[in-house]
């Protein structure tokens, strides 16, 4: 490799730094990394960018840091659209730079940059007393189901798998079936909120403006299908039996458990136990049983 092209790679390495730094490019200019690559001065800028005719050498080099985090800024809308419907694109805007100053982007991709985003709302809440759940808990449970949305969606799924179907199950003899465990799919995800945060990010996808919803405890299977991600809204006692099983416990013990949690009467047991597991077979919830 040639001086010229080692002095080439340096440069744009260097620029990089300078561009994606989190505090402002002078502040990326004075970093360690940046000054690792080429040590200057700010007053020395233009010996490596040179000024125009308009604009100092720190403005323009401005130009382009703008232009990157206006980009970051747009994945996040794009990832977090409800959110945005929510808090108003002002507001989103303000909480969104913020985000990218404690959590920069690292990875080569963007389908990473918004992962720690309900996190960070939560880190970032306001103190409430006794644990009240309020407007900002609403905001974070919006957040955290549009992650899981987009983890869903960008993750493993069931579309080359041969899903556990009810003939399979059905050929197994009874007296084994208490000793099985099922084994999720891997886009399977099982959820409770606060709030419906479902019902108004399914509006505000829409193109709606939703109010805000009266607060009540939700429970959510969400899977993908054929490429497309799915939920469902499920009832406590469905929640409660799924929880276990995706905990590896064993089938009897698991429906031993739900029983004795008082969810459901007996007599009730044995029928919705029955459509429940048609309905999960169907939506693909499992992919495999193993007696170990």
């Amino acid at each position: 490799m040639s001086d010229e092209s080692r002095n080439l790679d340096r440069i744009q390495r260097w620029m990089q730094t300078v561009i994606c730094w989190p505090s402002g490019v002078e502040a990326g200019i004075a970093s360690e990394e940046a000054q690792s690559k080429i040590p200057l001065q700010s007053s020395e800028l233009d010996t490596v960018i040179t000024a125009s005719s308009q604009l100092t050498s720190q403005e323009r080099l401005g130009i382009y840091a703008n232009a990157y985090y206006a980009r970051l800024l747009e994945c996040l809308s794009e990832e977090y659209p409800a959110l945005v419907c929510a808090m108003g694109k002002t507001a989103f805007g303000a909480f969104s730079m913020e985000f990218l100053q404690e959590y920069p982007s690292t990875s080569y991709t963007l389908c990473e940059l918004g992962a720690h985003f309900p996190q960070f709302l939560k880190e970032t809440k306001p103190a409430t007393e006794d644990g009240e759940v309020n407007w900002t808990d609403f905001l974070i449970e919006i957040a955290w189901l549009e992650r899981v949305y987009s983890e869903v969606f960008d993750g493993p799924g069931i579309e080359r798998e041969t899903v556990l179907s009810a003939e399979t199950l059905n050929s197994i003899a009874p007296e084994v079936w208490p000793e099985l465990r099922l084994k999720m799919a891997p886009c399977f995800r099982l959820l409770e909120f606060q709030f419906p945060v479902h019902e108004y990010i399914s509006n505000a996808r829409q193109g709606n403006s939703p109010t805000i919803p009266e607060q009540q405890i939700t429970y959510l299977a969400i899977t993908r299908r054929n490429f497309i991600v799915r939920r469902e809204s499920i009832s406590q006692s469905e929640y409660f039996l799924l929880s276990k099983l995706e905990q590896g416990l064993k089938v009897g013990d698991a429906i031993t458990q739900f029983a004795e949690s008082g969810l459901m009467e007996p007599d009730e047991l044995d029928v919705n136990l029955h459509q429940w597991f048609r309905h999960w077979m169907a939506s693909g919830f499992f992919i495999d049983v193993c007696d170990s």
